[in-house]
């Protein structure tokens, strides 16, 4: 007997509509390989539908006082937080995470983003008035840029909504947010819980391919694009975007180097490294997983790292004793198992390597050792479940192998020494340098790299600010 699946839809001009044309896709459990809802595969229409409700909502919302953006953030915060167990459910629907880590290391840190950006609305500011010409007076102006178009991805889709949406609804912007393909229900019910909230045409919501993403990038209404993803699409988003030149943010793949020096506390960094490698199933752009350790450590080091990943969990969302759930999807099991398949001769697999039961997309924490710096499991985001261990000498050899990637979002340096944790954060080439610590964030200071990781901060007044422009107004004192 089949299951009827549940329906999603677009949220566009404060009403939910199936796409113009009725197509859908199915989504998928990760957790259990099987589809529990359908999702409007959309076109053409609807991103027009959808763009020109952003439009029309613009220029009243443009106009608001940053206070009654404020006050609309901080209901939706709180609404966030009444809702919370709904968002939970919906969350694990979408990614296969553990109930008890998408409730404590989720939803706290993205109401308090909500309630950062509702107060950042009322720090616009320019420089203070002045007269740089005899008989006039400068002002600078800070305005929104206008209609956003947003693609987030499927590693956290409910929060990465939040990084979309609340700085540019905070600075005067209107927006079309496209979650992804795989994961679009929590953005869906988000788009419920705040659309009695917000103006009609304020927020809307469109589910689809990455077609649809091109066709919301290359749509002549978006001031600018704004992406979470891989390389490969936020090359594509830069060169779509670039024919009519919008704005566009990028915040794309990383491969974080974690630097250990010999005066490292073994047991300690070998902790806090093995859960920001495997958290969330590796599935994340700053995740711990270029791991190179000084020579003499070198050996205890993995050791330990691999009885770690042995003693970690992977499993159901309701099991608490698990770290983390699943791969998102076939094509990432099938990525990240490539990876080991393809390991040349001199790598050793010390721990996992394989996947988890035959039931969804599960793969084992797996740590791979002695690894050369062009090998492609170094060179290349697995974006999994595993860590890989690299060998070096000295400070000099560190800094040249974690910055020989293409990537640059963050890093992580292990030390006692003070000056050489000082030195490291400085010629480290990443837009996040952690000491003695990995992966923590708070809402206040930014996130974004350089090189292939992409342009643009998320979070803190920095991302504010990448969503508002600068207009220079000056009046002559004559009248």
């Amino acid at each position: 007997m089949s299951t009827e699946l549940r329906r999603l839809r677009n949220y566009i001009d404060g009403e939910f509509r199936d796409a113009a044309d009725g197509r859908t896709t199915e989504v998928v459990n990760p957790a259990t390989g099987e589809a529990y809802a359908t999702a409007p595969l959309s076109g053409q229409a609807d991103v027009d539908a959808a763009m020109e409700a952003a439009a029309r909502a613009f220029p009243a919302w443009r106009d608001t006082t940053p206070a009654e953006r404020q006050k609309a953030l901080l209901k939706i915060a709180d609404a966030f937080e009444e809702r919370a167990e709904d968002l939970i459910a919906a969350e694990v629907e979408n990614t296969g995470k553990p109930i008890g880590l998408t409730r404590s290391e989720e939803i706290p840190p993205m109401v308090d983003q909500i309630r950062f950006f509702a107060g950042a609305a009322r720090m616009l500011e320019g420089r203070s008035a002045g007269e740089y010409m005899e008989g006039m007076t400068s002002i600078v102006r800070r305005e929104p840029v206008g209609v956003c178009a947003q693609v987030a991805p499927w590693n956290y889709p409910m929060m990465m909504a939040v990084w979309k949406f609340a700085p540019a609804i905070a600075a005067g912007n209107t927006v079309v947010l496209k979650p992804s393909d795989t994961t679009p229900a929590s953005t869906v019910l988000i788009a419920d819980i705040i659309g009695s909230i917000l103006p009609k045409g304020v927020f809307n919501v469109i589910t689809g391919d990455r077609d649809t993403g091109r066709l919301m990038v290359e749509h002549p209404t978006p001031a600018m694009a704004s992406i979470t993803g891989s390389v490969r699409a936020g090359m594509s988003v830069a060169e779509s975007a670039s024919k009519d030149l919008k704005r566009v943010h990028l915040e794309l793949g990383g491969k974080a180097p974690v630097v250990v020096f010999e005066d490292t506390d073994i047991a300690k960094a070998v902790e806090d490294i093995s859960v920001a490698g495997f958290f969330n199933a590796g599935q994340d752009c700053t995740a711990a997983t270029r791991v190179l350790v000084q020579e003499s450590i070198h050996d205890e080091f993995v050791a330990a790292l691999a009885k770690a990943a042995a003693e970690t969990k992977t499993g159901q969302p309701d099991d608490e004793d698990v770290l983390f759930g699943p791969l998102n999807n076939p094509n990432q099991l099938k990525q990240v198992s490539g990876f080991i398949e393809r390991l040349p001769a001199h790598a050793k697999v010390e721990a996992g390597g394989q996947r988890v039961g035959d039931k969804g997309y599960f793969y084992a924490p797996t740590v791979v050792s002695g690894l050369k710096q062009d090998d492609e499991i170094i060179q290349n985001e697995v974006f999994g479940p595993v860590i890989t261990v690299q060998s070096f000498s000295d400070e000099a050899q560190a800094v040249e192998w974690a910055n020989g990637v293409d990537y640059a979002l963050a890093s992580s340096v292990w030390t006692k020494d003070h000056a050489r944790a000082m030195r490291m954060s400085k010629t480290l080439d990443f837009g996040c340098v952690w000491i003695n610590t990995h992966i923590p964030l708070v809402a206040e200071m930014p996130h974004g790299g350089f090189k292939k990781s992409g342009y643009g901060k998320d979070l803190s007044g920095y991302g504010f600010d990448d969503y508002t422009r600068i207009k220079h107004v000056m009046t002559s004192l004559d009248g």
